[in-house]
């Protein structure tokens, strides 16, 4: 069985390969078995790993794949990484790989050419595969709840219509809508996960505007001053990496799906205020560390997410949210 991970090098992408690869030799990659299979009788693990990570730089040596698998690296919209990617047919893709947030805003014809060209090609790439008589590909896209645009509605749930107002979750959506057509049309076998914000990024500057969830928790636990860019009473959805895998795997097993591909992961709602209070639990220290200068604006997109939320088509497919921000924190300092 064949696997391409896009975005393999990022924050979620070493970690889903760190899980795929928990599988005995010779055994089906976690979070599949012989009944979920693409390829009939396939049960051991091709990895095929992919990041536009180069030699010279640290993203590159985080991307190591195992014994027997491959890594390409190169430009996720590059026509000649592809043609390389989809020399021999892939079973599951994990498209991972994006422009986020703010680094869409900044730059539109970046963002559109990674986050949306991009995409379209790789469904061309399937659908070509599927029309020449190869495997057609489960492919499992990384969503975000940036499909949902300001002012953000009192309450969220499954018949909620997304409508963005970001470039980053305008290019979300469409890429949705082209997964739900190509799998009518049976091209591929799609689904896609809108994810919530994961937490603790490290600290790296890629261009996410929703980058304070993670700082704000991070930061202060560490020692360091940090100035929160939105209000005490500010609420998010947030989600820790650990459960943020599982459902991505769970949703690439899942067999059964409505026409509408795309689903909101299981996250956890709650407020900075409520966050600052659980780090005092850990260190009563830390909100200490801690002074706030409010956006408006980025408070209104980020800082707004209602409390009232429900996910029962996630919950449905088995899943998860964490339990709570006191056992997300107690998971980020085990794993830490």
């Amino acid at each position: 069985m064949r696997v391409l991970v896009t975005g393999a090098a990022g924050f979620l992408g070493r970690a889903l390969v760190r899980e795929l690869v928990r599988a005995p030799a010779g055994a089906a990659p976690a979070g599949f078995d012989a009944s979920t299979m693409p390829r009939a009788g396939a049960t051991a693990l091709e990895l095929v790993l992919t990041d536009r990570a180069t030699a010279s730089t640290d993203a590159a040596q985080s991307l190591v794949a195992p014994a027997g698998m491959r890594r390409i690296a190169g430009d996720i919209a590059d026509a000649a990484l592809l043609d390389r990617l989809f020399a021999e047919p892939p079973d599951v893709v994990f498209h991972l790989a994006g422009i986020v947030s703010g680094a869409a805003e900044a730059d539109y014809a970046a963002g559109k050419r990674v986050n949306l060209d991009a995409t379209i090609a790789l469904l061309e790439r399937c659908r070509l595969q599927t029309e020449r008589g190869g495997p057609t590909p489960r492919f499992v896209y990384a969503s975000s709840i940036a499909v949902f645009g300001t002012p953000l509605p009192r309450r969220i749930d499954d018949a909620t219509a997304p409508a963005p107002t970001l470039s980053y979750g305008t290019h979300k959506r469409a890429c949705e809508l082209l997964i739900d057509d190509c799998t009518r049309r049976g091209y591929i076998d799609g689904r896609a996960l809108r994810l919530s914000g994961i937490v603790v990024r490290p600290p790296l500057d890629n261009g996410a505007l929703s980058g304070f969830n993670s700082d704000l928790i991070r930061e202060p636990l560490a020692g360091r001053d940090y100035l929160c860019p939105v209000s005490p009473e500010a609420t998010i959805w947030i989600a820790s990496l650990r459960h943020a895998i599982a459902n991505l795997l769970r949703i690439a097993r899942a067999e059964t799906l409505s026409a509408q591909r795309a689903l909101t992961m299981p996250s956890l709602a709650v407020s900075v205020a409520e966050i600052v209070a659980a780090l005092a639990k850990i260190d009563r220290r830390a909100p200490d560390h801690i002074r706030y200068r409010p956006d408006p604006k980025l408070e209104a997109q980020f800082g707004r997410w209602p409390l009232d939320c429900r996910f029962d088509r996630g919950v449905a497919l088995g899943l998860e949210a964490d339990a709570s921000i006191d056992e997300l924190l107690r998971a980020h300092l085990e794993s830490a």
